[in-house]
């Protein structure tokens, strides 16, 4: 009697996390601090509000700053957002 072994080969998928992008907020001369940190609550709101202070006033100094890391659909959603409120916002690949 003999016995057959079967080999079965591996369906698994392996996931690769999708890449993410990074949410930049850039300084104007134009929005009031106040505004800027009222903008990015209201678009963003996973901040609270040490954060969005700390993210305006890096934009303020530095000129640009890093608002959120997230997947491409959100980062699109966020930085149209804050366009929209006339604020000046980019997205880039997070590498």
């Amino acid at each position: 009697m003999s016995v057959e072994t079967i080999e079965r080969s591996s369906t698994s998928t392996i996931r690769k996390p999708a890449p993410r992008y990074r949410v930049l907020l850039h300084n104007d001369d134009f929005n009031s601090m106040e505004y800027v940190v009222e903008s990015l609550l209201k678009v963003v709101p996973s901040l609270t509000m040490p954060q969005a202070v700390d993210i305006m006033m890096q934009a303020h100094t530095a000129g640009v700053a890093l608002v959120i890391t997230c997947a491409l659909e959100h980062a699109e959603f966020y930085s149209e957002g804050l366009c929209n409120l006339g604020l000046t916002s980019t997205i880039e690949p997070d590498e």
